[in-house]
């Protein structure tokens, strides 16, 4: 119990607090992409975040115990290795890359918390007010110049999962309107029968009004077809 009796009381508080700073600032992040049903959520945002303040803490304890190290050089290794847990957010499917957002927020979120650990808490707190900002605010945004590149969204609800959602792909192509993404949003409790019905959000290019509405309307015919929204 040496180490104990020998321990920095002062600056095991100022470490808690950085701590508690980085769990706050993870979570404020990791809130939003979980609202947004991302794969990397509220507790793997929080996680980053608290594991990389730790390297930094961990470094700065070593450096003050009188080791001969470069307190940085476990931040380093966290900034070169949350790439990894970044990778296994982003989903390729077909010509369409899903997770990149998620991916940058999870490298954003390692670098907050290492300003947390380091003791750098307004570069912190700005890091992480603006990358809340980005995926909340910015987002609008993003969607404006989506559909002026030419794309337009289809949600489609269905009662179940199954064939119909090759049907659909199929009726579009039949109607020679390219499919640019699609995606399964998460379940949604329906008011009247209190089931969990498939939504799914189409990003098609934009072609004919004529065309849309021909599509549309083969949807419908569908018989898992509950309704197609314009998203």
């Amino acid at each position: 119990m040496d180490w104990l009796n020998s321990m920095d009381w002062q600056w095991m508080g100022s470490a808690a607090l950085r701590l508690l700073i980085a769990f706050v600032l993870g979570a404020l992040v990791g809130y939003e992409r979980e609202q947004a049903s991302r794969p990397a959520g509220f507790r793997t945002h929080i996680l980053v975040s608290i594991g990389a303040a730790l390297a930094m803490l961990t470094g700065e304890y070593m450096s003050l115990s009188g080791a001969d190290v470069d307190p940085t050089r476990l931040g380093a290794q966290v900034i070169s290795g949350i790439g990894f847990l970044g990778a296994g957010t982003i989903i390729r499917n077909g010509n369409s890359v899903r997770g990149l957002t998620t991916a940058a927020s999870l490298w954003a979120v390692a670098c907050i918390g290492l300003a947390a650990g380091s003791g750098f808490v307004p570069g912190a707190l700005i890091a992480a007010t603006l990358t809340f900002v980005i995926l909340i605010a910015l987002k609008s945004v993003e969607k404006r110049i989506s559909s002026r590149r030419g794309n337009i969204n289809l949600q489609v609800v269905l009662d179940h999962y199954g064939p119909d959602v090759i049907e659909i792909l199929r009726l579009a192509k039949q109607h020679q309107i390219q499919v640019r993404r699609i995606q399964l949003l998460p379940p949604e409790e329906d008011e009247e029968h209190r089931d969990r019905h498939i939504h799914l959000r189409l990003s098609l290019q934009r072609g004919e009004t004529l065309r849309k509405m021909q599509l549309v309307e083969s949807i419908y015919q569908l018989p898992s077809v509950l309704r197609v929204l314009d998203d």
